[in-house]
């Protein structure tokens, strides 16, 4: 086989070893195994999602997104934070969650957006999309729609742990009563 073959079937690999990477993790997300969850998540991650705020026709880029350490921000959080969110959650007296929100978690466009990126890399860097749909009680229902940026690591029981993760919902008000959930 030709190399331009080799690198092609190569990027093919590592997409579909990213995309059930994703999966996977929705999937223990989706069935409340939180700390199996944390496995995937490296050490010192940066886990942000920023405020969106509605602004003028070409100030988007400055301005749409609150900065980490600096603006607030839904979720500014490290692996400490992410951990103690998932203990008191796990406590069975968390007032948002119980009863339990039924969850699930859709991930698409998943893209690995490193150039030249291939099965040795230690780290690559992933964008993908999501829908969140939340339905707790008998009528709380939400939907959460919007893009995640992620940077990636080798390591991990599912081969790779995320080191980064940013956060962009598609809404600039949230309408949901808690953000007890993650993305």
């Amino acid at each position: 086989m030709s190399n331009v073959t080799n690198d092609r079937l190569e990027r093919l690999l590592l997409q579909q070893e990213i995309e059930q990477f994703y999966y996977t993790e929705a999937e223990l997300l989706d069935d409340r195994r939180f700390e199996e969850w944390l496995d995937l998540l490296d050490d010192d991650i940066r886990y942000f999602m920023p405020l969106r705020r509605n602004v003028k026709y070409g100030q988007h880029a400055a301005r749409e997104n609150t900065r980490s350490g600096q603006d607030s921000a839904w979720f500014d959080e490290g692996k400490r934070t992410l951990s103690q969110r998932v203990a008191q959650i796990a406590t069975g007296i968390h007032w948002a969650e119980e009863p339990l929100s039924r969850i699930s978690h859709l991930v698409t466009n998943v893209r690995i957006t490193s150039d030249d990126a291939s099965l040795e890399d230690p780290e690559i860097n992933v964008n993908s999309r999501f829908l969140v749909y939340r339905n707790r009680v008998e009528y709380e229902t939400d939907i959460f729609v919007g893009k995640r940026i992620d940077r990636l690591k080798r390591g991990g029981p599912a081969g790779w742990l995320v080191t980064d993760r940013t956060i962009l919902l598609d809404q600039s008000v949230l309408l949901a009563k808690n953000l007890t959930l993650f993305f």
